[in-house]
């Protein structure tokens, strides 16, 4: 049986893990879980899954929860549950650069992780692969296009690999023009095409912040050069990755756009279980389209390679830097255009570190949302 703590159970991907974990009562147990300020839905699930340990970022509201189980709070807390010893994996469904620390310990502690937090790999994924490796654990991608990578790549020839393609359902604005984006709203940019997602991802999808994330993701999952890492957009949303091999062939994974099957292959790898979600089927398919992304209609994207190739703590600012810019772009306190002209200001005036530790790495996106919000101020 997998003992699992879920970090962020109260979001989309918690939620989801939860009712896969409630339908493999056999398979799984719950023995943390975490959440930022819903106390009222942890209630509920603390109620249902009987954790022994839970943890609340907000203190004040941590100290709001009165209940049989022991509570913890803030980064401290988190880090508690991704560490608990009757835990042996952990899922890491975070959002933002807060779910690196608790990743790191957990690892150090052993634990298997089922990773949905792209921060963890875009900031400090040369330290944690290493990591995974020194403590030989494994780490499954949650993402649905790391999923597929992850099941085309099992068992393939590293050197006979050409490059290695994620897709993008290009969020509500690619089909616009660049000029276009200068008047987008907020509420046109958090209507995406496909998916459910929190506001931040959302927001990360029509800026194809998303896909230059989920690069950097790619090249440490998968120790690939960023030149042979690359993304198209695919709006239908069913191939959500494929791999092209030295001699022309290529390799794809196909499946529902429903984030349940990276989630359960996840939890049950090595293994595959049977389930009742909404299978594919192949005679409704009309067509499958693919598009390059227009790196100067969306530089975020561009912004990312840039940073893959610099290496160093230049991620560490890109993200640090997109966090800040989308918050207030989810406050309407800057333009959506805004969002990618903070990014470049903060990366053209930082100096590199080259292989950081993570303390330097950490101090970075401390300091770079600082810079970032007096930038905006």
């Amino acid at each position: 049986m997998k003992n699992i703590s879920i970090l962020g159970s109260t979001g989309s991907i918690g939620t989801q893990t939860l009712d896969i974990v409630k339908q493999y009562s056999n398979e799984f147990k719950i023995i943390g879980l975490t959440a930022n300020s819903n106390i009222e839905l942890l209630k509920k699930q603390i109620e249902e899954f009987k954790p022994q340990a839970v943890a609340v970022m907000q203190k004040e509201k941590a100290d709001l929860l009165k209940e049989n189980v022991e509570v913890y709070s803030g980064m401290g807390g988190l880090i508690k549950i991704a560490t608990l010893n009757e835990t042996n994996t952990v899922v890491n469904a975070l959002v933002g650069s807060s779910g690196i620390l608790p990743t790191v310990n957990a690892i150090k502690s052993k634990k298997n992780i089922a990773l949905a937090n792209k921060e963890t790999l875009v900031v400090a994924g040369e330290i944690v692969m290493n990591l995974v490796k020194e403590n030989n654990i494994t780490l499954t991608p949650i993402d649905s296009e790391h999923s597929g990578l992850f099941q085309c790549l099992e068992k393939q020839n590293k050197d006979e690999i050409e490059k290695i393609t994620i897709t993008a359902s290009g969020g509500p604005f690619h089909n616009l023009r660049k000029e276009d984006l200068e008047n987008v709203t907020l509420q046109q940019a958090l209507k995406h095409p496909t998916w459910q997602m929190g506001g931040k991802n959302t927001i990360d999808s029509a800026t194809l912040m998303n896909k230059g994330n989920e690069i950097l993701e790619a090249m440490h999952l998968f120790n690939l050069p960023i030149s042979k890492v690359d993304a198209v957009i695919h709006e239908q949303s069913l191939i959500h990755a494929f791999i092209e091999f030295v001699d022309g062939n290529f390799l794809a994974q196909i499946s529902k756009n429903d984030m349940r099957f990276p989630i359960q292959y996840a939890l049950s790898y090595p293994k595959r279980f049977p389930n009742n979600f909404e299978k594919l089927d192949l005679d409704t398919l009309q067509k499958l389209t693919f598009k390059k992304i227009d790196e100067e209609m969306f530089p975020c994207f561009k912004l990312a390679k840039i940073a893959g190739k610099l290496g160093g703590t230049m991620p560490a600012v890109l993200n640090a830097a997109n966090e800040i810019a989308v918050s207030a772009f989810l406050k309407d306190k800057i333009r959506f255009p805004d969002i990618p002209r903070l990014i470049k200001k903060m990366m053209d005036e930082h100096n590199v570190i080259k292989n950081p530790d993570l303390d330097e790495i950490l101090d970075v996106d401390k300091k770079i949302k600082e810079k970032t919000k007096r930038e905006i101020e």
